[in-house]
């Protein structure tokens, strides 16, 4: 598969979108007063979708946007391809303004720089897997025998060889989204949004696909727009995460930022059932060589050796069998901090329920 095409940088600035035949008065209520999502219903019979919404994706970053149901992270995924407008605000797109496209110049950007992956898989179940995988392309003009090897690249990319000509009440819930997401990948876009991907799918398939959808972005390296509901695929799916409530953005955070220092008791009570085992690293609790050596006196030379990246589990695994302290080098091999046993005990503490 072609890689020619690896991720854009989106950049979305103040959208709002107010649903409602009042929404240019319960706009300037919210902008001037500051009124709730309440309150915009009750007082102008106007719903707020998406509240001052402001924030970066860089090319190639998988951006998970995840919240409760009503939040607001489907409505503003929407607004990167225009299948809705937003009251106010613009998103750019490499420097492009999208919400300026006119209907032809809108329909090709559709279809040459973006990709779309729905919750329920929007497969057309008269056409086989093949020719589902190659409408985008065909939809593009592209020949017959061009899009189908095109189409055949991407199945073996998605695990799916030799099942092109099935169709899709012949396939598991997972294959129909690994046909989904195919078809979103067949015309080689720069961004990917992903809405609610895997949510549909049984416990087991989800994280069998959620794996195989990490590796597949480390090597296509599409900008990534990933809309969940839950907190523990953002943290294993995301780069940085974004947490919406009442169409406003909370916080945005790596999965590690978030984890460690949650904004506000509404996006705490989101990370407290969370296990930091696999996502707070080394960087996070060491402290500094010199207050080590203050306090504990010379680090040991047998002491363990470990990257500032390695995540807290695996600075367990490998305490079990010493009572050493940790020595923490950054990717020049230079060592820029320790962990001790007592460090580690209080991140694994402080990571549990209250």
């Amino acid at each position: 598969m072609s890689q020619e095409n690896t991720g854009s940088f989106i950049e979305i600035q103040n959208i709002s979108k107010i649903f409602g035949n009042n929404s240019a008065e319960a706009l300037e209520a919210i902008t001037k007063k500051n009124i709730s999502k309440q309150e915009a219903l009750e007082k102008y019979n106007s719903v707020i979708g998406v509240s001052d919404v402001s924030f970066n994706i860089n090319p190639g970053e998988i951006f998970c946007v995840m919240g409760l149901s009503g939040s607001g992270k489907s409505t503003l995924v929407r607004h990167i391809n225009r299948l809705l407008e937003p009251t106010i605000g613009k998103i750019l797109i490499d420097g492009q303004d999208v919400m300026a496209l006119e209907k032809q110049e809108l329909q090709e950007f559709r279809n040459k720089k973006i990709g779309m992956v729905f919750q329920n898989f929007a497969l057309m179940p008269h056409r086989s897997v093949i020719d589902n995988i190659a409408m985008p392309l065909e939809i593009r003009g592209v020949n017959k025998n061009n899009r189908y090897g095109k189409a055949n690249e991407i199945l073996n990319t998605v695990e799916l060889t030799g099942w092109g000509n099935k169709y899709a009440h012949e396939l598991s819930g997972g294959m129909q989204q690994r046909v989904g997401l195919a078809r979103a990948l067949a015309a080689d876009p720069e961004i990917l949004l992903m809405d609610e991907p895997f949510s549909a799918l049984d416990p087991l398939i989800r994280r069998q696909l959620q794996i195989e959808f990490i590796k597949l972005s480390k090597k296509l390296k599409k900008t990534t727009v990933f809309i969940t509901h839950d907190l523990d695929e953002a943290v294993k799916v995301g780069h940085r995460i974004a947490i919406m409530r009442d169409g406003k953005v909370i916080q945005i955070g790596t999965p590690e930022e978030i984890v460690m220092n949650p904004k506000d008791s509404y996006v705490a009570d989101f990370v407290k059932g969370i296990s930091r085992l696999e996502v707070v690293k080394a960087k996070s609790i060491m402290r500094p060589i010199d207050e080590y050596s203050k306090k504990y006196g010379a680090i040991p030379k047998n002491a363990i050796r470990m990257k500032e990246d390695d995540d807290l589990s695996s600075l367990i695994e490998s305490s079990v069998s010493s009572d050493k302290p940790i020595v923490i080098s950054n990717p020049s091999g230079q060592d820029i901090g320790v962990v001790s046993q007592k460090d580690l005990l209080v991140s694994i503490v402080e990571g549990q329920d209250e």
